[in-house]
């Protein structure tokens, strides 16, 4: 018996390897992401997620390139005085520290041009300086970034300290809650992601259901033709149709409306999801609906009491489906919304500026962007893999 577990344990043991390899692979870049979103820019920019808790950059430089000089504390040239915070605090950019190299000591320069730090690594050398002697108090954690990418910060500081420092961009006001309304910011996209995802995932599973029920216990001339027609419309391409259905939105007056694009995600979404549901609903026992229209149940009775209770595997799954789809949409929100009423996947990438910076505040608003879908998905989670079978298996 016991050499039979042990058989049956190494069978199985790839396999156990293989998820676990898996779920590393998903679970680290999304442990950096989470990582990051919490770290100071400066401290983003100068080491890996990795090295959050490991030795600040900058000490080891310094012991390389200025310890042999202004020895271990930065004292040891008193006209060059490293632990004076009053000297640091005027070296704000490593480029007024390199100017100090062409100074003159006892007759020599400073620093030849040989034996100078790279940009980079001077870089750190002040970053250090200023932590090492109070100059700049910088936490190892902060929620700086999730607060100006949620507020839509366009600034070289952050909005926290402009805020206390007294200075404000044109398009914030400096009172938090109102700013979570600033059209640039995370917040307000969220809120528009939010409007467009959940009735463009309701009112497919509505219809849906109805259809599938339609066609699997009502009999009607043309079903299965109808049926198979749905099926082949999962192929044509949603590209192809943004042409037409924006000349049409324009003149029914729902270019930029919400309802234009949750009419446009509902058309797009029924084909799969009424296939879905009509293998799972087809799939239900004959019996069950047969004695309910003995009782002298009509079939609304039936769909509403019996096939929609025993389609929630089904639903669910088509839900996590549908809503992760819409969630992370961003061609037909472009198209059909522009940039008056941003979504996430819009707003997101407009947070880099074009020469790169606000880099940074993607780590906080892409986190922002996976909550609600995770969310989403662990809570239909055991629902998942049955309506991923649905209509698998017969009987």
């Amino acid at each position: 018996m016991n050499r039979e577990r042990l058989q049956r344990y190494l069978g199985n043991l790839p396999t156990h390897i293989l998820v676990i390899l898996l779920v590393v692979i998903w679970l680290v870049p999304t442990l950096g992401l989470l990582v990051t979103s919490f770290r100071p820019v400066q401290d983003a920019n100068t080491s890996g997620w990795w090295q959050v808790f490991s030795e600040k950059p900058g000490a080891v430089e310094y012991e390389t390139y200025c310890a042999e000089c202004h020895g271990p504390d930065g004292a040891a040239i008193a006209a060059a005085n490293l632990s004076d915070p009053a000297l640091i605090e005027d070296f704000r950019r490593s480029v007024q520290l390199a100017a100090t190299f062409n100074n003159e000591y006892d007759g020599q320069i400073h620093l030849p041009e040989e034996d100078r730090p790279e940009a980079q690594e001077l870089a750190d050398i002040l970053g250090h300086l200023r932590r090492q002697y109070g100059v700049e108090d910088r936490p190892i954690f902060t929620l700086g970034n999730y607060v100006d990418a949620l507020v839509g910060y366009r600034g070289t500081a952050s909005y926290e300290a402009d805020c206390a420092a007294g200075e404000q961009s044109s398009d914030l006001t400096c009172d938090f809650a109102s700013d979570l309304g600033n059209s640039r910011g995370i917040a307000r996209a969220f809120m528009n992601t939010l409007i467009v995802s959940l009735p463009a995932t309701l009112l497919p599973l509505i219809f849906a259901a109805v259809a599938a029920y339609a066609f699997s216990w009502l009999h009607f001339p043309g079903r299965m033709w109808l049926f198979a027609l749905l099926v082949g419309l999962q192929i044509v391409p949603l590209q192809m149709t943004l042409v037409p259905i924006s000349r049409l939105y324009l003149q029914a007056g729902l270019s930029g409306t919400f309802l234009g694009v949750w009419l446009f995600h509902t058309g797009f979404g029924l084909p799969y999801a009424i296939f879905l549901m009509r293998n799972f609903i087809g799939s239900l026992p004959r019996e069950l609906f047969e004695s309910v229209y003995l009782d002298g149940a009509n079939h609304w009775t039936a769909f509403y009491r019996l096939a929609l209770p025993l389609s929630m595997p089904a639903l669910a799954s088509l839900a996590i489906f549908q809503f992760l789809w819409v969630w992370n949409d961003l061609l037909v929100a472009l198209v059909f919304l522009t940039g008056r009423r941003p979504v996430l996947t819009y707003q997101i990438n407009n947070l880099v500026q074009s020469l790169g910076g606000g880099w940074h505040l993607l780590t906080a608003s892409a986190f922002l962007s996976m909550v609600l879908p995770l969310i989403v998905f662990f809570a239909f989670q055991r629902y998942f893999v049955r309506g991923l079978l649905a209509g698998a298996v017969k009987g």
